[in-house]
């Protein structure tokens, strides 16, 4: 991997964080409209640019290449599935006012990448790692005890969007096309829905004001520019280095509903986060040490 493709992987994936972080701000305006209609709004948009982009690029022969091989299209139908789970949990988490707690989600998320490393791509853990994945254990056990039940959303969350994450690494496709052929296989269900609905006098588009109907349409780039960047990122860089990077997006989720849309963050509470970043400090300082000591590595040998 060279160097300049490691940097364009890094401004990608922390260009997608960013953008993750923030889209509380915009799914809090549709709260209003039934978290499915907002899925299937995403899924219907997001597959419409995408295929108008490669078609401008001339690419779309990259999707059909994609759709033509099994063991490609498998693994992207079951990408599909993960992420549109993943974003119907988030949507309604977003309009039932639960933005901390997928922010809880999104932190967990790293460390999921981590034992998922260890059980699927038999990487080792040294001592730092085993101690932030206790810690964080130790965390998420306390905010289950706290709030009388299993952490649900965070669980689903971490979980649909490492498996995500870890599919669309080793699936042989480009970011672009892979993402493509990923809205289209979900896009028939989506807009029969979505026709459905509006047959039916419930749907929101056109109904609600245009700004809604607007706020609807740019669901669409809004969820495939930041996916794109991400996988684009998940392919240049090393997963490890992916799941250091995703702390932007949960930290700016987490400030987004505490200070914005005011959402409970008691002390009690606190102290659940603040032993889950102890246990990310520890992962991210032993990650970028044993980052540095790689390039010193042929000096010492020279």
């Amino acid at each position: 991997m060279s160097g300049a493709s490691a940097g364009r992987g890094v401004a990608a994936a922390i260009t997608a964080f960013g953008l993750w972080g923030i889209f509380p701000l915009y799914l809090h305006a549709l709260s209003g409209v039934p978290a499915l209609q907002v899925i299937a709004h995403r899924i219907v948009w997001s597959c419409l640019l995408l295929l108008g982009w490669l078609t401008w690029r001339g690419e779309l022969a990259r999707v059909v290449v994609a759709l033509r091989t099994p063991a490609v299209l498998a693994r992207l139908a079951l990408t599909a599935l993960l992420i549109s789970a993943n974003w119907l949990v988030y949507v309604w988490s977003v309009a039932h006012g639960h933005i901390v707690d997928a922010s809880l989600g999104y932190y967990i998320n790293p460390l999921v990448n981590v034992l998922l490393g260890v059980l699927v791509l038999h990487e080792r853990l040294n001592g730092a790692q085993w101690t932030a994945v206790t810690l964080a254990a130790l965390a998420v056990g306390y905010l289950a005890l706290l709030a009388g039940q299993p952490p649900w959303i965070s669980g689903i969350l971490a979980m649909s969007f490492s498996l995500y994450g870890l599919v669309r690494k080793v699936v042989s496709v480009d970011a672009l096309p892979g993402l493509t052929v990923e809205t289209l296989l979900l896009a028939p269900l989506a807009a029969g829905y979505l026709l459905w609905c509006q047959a039916a006098g419930s749907g929101a588009f056109g109904r609600d004001g245009p700004g809604i109907t607007a706020l609807l349409i740019g669901s669409g780039p809004v969820t495939a520019i930041p996916l794109f960047l991400f996988a684009y990122g998940a392919r240049a860089l090393r997963f490890s280095t992916i799941g250091v990077l995703q702390y932007i997006a949960p930290t700016l989720q987490l400030l987004c509903g505490v200070l914005i849309f005011h959402e409970s963050f008691a002390p009690a509470r606190a102290a659940g986060f603040v032993l889950l970043w102890g246990a990310l400090l520890i992962y991210a300082g032993d990650g970028l040490w044993r980052a540095r000591a790689v390039p010193r590595a042929p000096r010492a040998v020279a």
